[in-house]
C-alpha cells in the first residue's frame, strides 16, 4: 500500500520543510498540497535539509476531495474534542488498521490540517478514520513538522513491508459501500439524524475486507426487499 502524505493550506513553509524531511527520514515520499503556495518559499528547501526530491514531486490542489480522488483510505488528523461523534485511532493502533487495508487497497492517504485552526468539518468529513496524538493537557498541541514526524515514526513499519498485489476488484469498494449506505438512510428517512450518520460512516472505516463484502450483500437485500 502507498502512503501519501497530504497538507492542507499549510501556511509557513518551514513546516513544509519540517514535515518532507520527517518524511524522508521514514520512508515517505508522497507529499500533497492543498490550497497553498507556501512550498514555493526559498524557506522550503532551507528546512528540507536532504529532501529536495520530495519538494520537487510535490502534488498541488485546490481542494482536499481533489486530493483524495485516487485515495482508497484516508486518515484525518484532529484534536479529540473535534471528534464528538467518531472513532478515534492512535498512531499506533493505525499500524494494524492500515496492515489489513493494505491486504485489498492500493492508496491511503494521511491528512494534516492548517496551523491555527486545522481541518474544517466537510473537509473531516471525507475520512474513513480520524486520529490524533495523545497528550497531556495542558501542552494540547504539536506544530506540524512535529506531528507528521510523529505518525511517520509510528507507521514507517509498514514502508518497510513488501508490496502487496490488492484485488482490483475489491479497489474502492469500501467509497461504494459509503454510497450506498448514504443513499439508504435517504430512501429510509433517517439521514438527517446527524449523530446517526456521523458515527455509521466513522465505522465504515474500520471494516475488513470480508465484513465490508458482507455488509455490501445486505445492502444489496434491503434495497431489493425495498423495490418491490
Amino acid at each position: 500500500m502507498h502512503i501519501t502524505i497530504i497538507l492542507v493550506a499549510p501556511a509557513r513553509a518551514e513546516n513544509i520543510g519540517a514535515a518532507a524531511r520527517a518524511m524522508k527520514t521514514m520512508g515517505f515520499t508522497r507529499l500533497r498540497i492543498v490550497d497553498s503556495q507556501a512550498h514555493l518559499e526559498p524557506a522550503t528547501r532551507w528546512v528540507a535539509h536532504g529532501s529536495g526530491d520530495i519538494i520537487d514531486n510535490i502534488e498541488v490542489f485546490d481542494t482536499l476531495d481533489a486530493a483524495l480522488k485516487d485515495v482508497d483510505f484516508t486518515i484525518a488528523t484532529t484534536a479529540r474534542s473535534r471528534a464528538k461523534f467518531h472513532y478515534y485511532a492512535t498512531p499506533g493502533e493505525l499500524v494494524p488498521l492500515l496492515e489489513e487495508k493494505g491486504q485489498w487497497m492500493k492508496h491511503a492517504a494521511l491528512v494534516f490540517g492548517r496551523e491555527d485552526s486545522g481541518l474544517t468539518n466537510e473537509e473531516l468529513a471525507l475520512a474513513d478514520v480520524l486520529t490524533g496524538v495523545p497528550m497531556v493537557a495542558d501542552y494540547p498541541s504539536l506544530n506540524l513538522g512535529q506531528a507528521v514526524m510523529v505518525y511517520c515514526y509510528q507507521l514507517a513499519s509498514l514502508m518497510q513491508q513488501p508490496a502487496k498485489t490488492a484485488d482490483v476488484s475489491d479497489e474502492f469498494q469500501l467509497q461504494a459501500l459509503r454510497a450506498r449506505v448514504m443513499t439508504l438512510l435517504t430512501t429510509l428517512d433517517v439521514a438527517e439524524d446527524v449523530k446517526l450518520v456521523d458515527w455509521l460512516q466513522q465505522r465504515l472505516g474500520l471494516l475488513g475486507q470480508r465484513d465490508t463484502a458482507m455488509l455490501h450483500r445486505l445492502v444489496h437485500d434491503i434495497e431489493k426487499n425495498i423495490a418491490k
